[in-house]
């Protein structure tokens, strides 16, 4: 992750601050200054499937849909940098399976009346979108076990926060921080497996 100077980390506190209390200007300026972390964690999440993202989405338009997501909210409540940027990153995994599940619907006939009589394509879903979903429900069946495990997953895969950033933003110790990353990974495995 891209490590901004000395004032550009209490700028981030400053504005963090501010947006906790409503202020959407900070969030603009939050975007603004964290923008290259931000690209850096869309591209991790597009890049889970292969081939092009769902829908032919691309790093700027997360990114972007994934502001939208978070300016819309009154209040943005995270205690620091670390905070932000896995917040971001569970906004970014919204949209993207928001838009797999919109993308699956419409082939599967919602709203439109489509007629197929090659069933073989009306029953196709590129591979990329099932891999999405199957994550995003691994992920929350891991939530309901150890919401924690899904922090850290999502702050050392998705954001790419080092063990120590993670431990600090958790307020746990860096070995709770390294048992939950190896716990979370085995579940994940096993749930994806099949």
């Amino acid at each position: 992750m891209t490590s901004g100077g000395r004032s550009e980390m209490s700028e981030v506190t400053e504005l963090l601050a501010s947006a906790a209390q409503g202020d959407a200007r900070a969030v603009d300026r939050l975007f603004h200054l964290l923008y290259a972390d931000l690209r850096q964690i869309a591209h991790a999440k597009l890049r889970m499937g292969p081939g092009p993202g769902p829908v032919g989405l691309d790093t700027t338009s997360l990114v972007h849909e994934s502001y939208l997501r978070l300016a819309r909210l009154d209040q943005l409540s995270v205690n620091d940098r670390s905070h932000f940027l896995a917040y971001a990153a569970r906004a970014m995994r919204s949209v993207i399976v928001d838009l797999v599940r919109e993308a699956r619907a419409d082939r599967h006939g919602g709203g439109a009346a489509l007629v197929t009589l090659d069933t073989g394509v009306a029953d196709s879903t590129p591979a990329g979108d099932e891999q999405i979903l199957a994550v995003h429900e691994a992920l929350a069946e891991l939530a309901a076990i150890d919401p924690r495990m899904v922090q850290v997953v999502e702050m050392r895969y998705f954001v790419g926060l080092e063990m120590d950033e993670i431990a600090r933003a958790l307020g746990v110790g860096k070995r709770t921080v390294e048992r939950d990353w190896e716990k979370a990974r085995s579940f994940l495995y096993s749930a994806l497996k099949h």
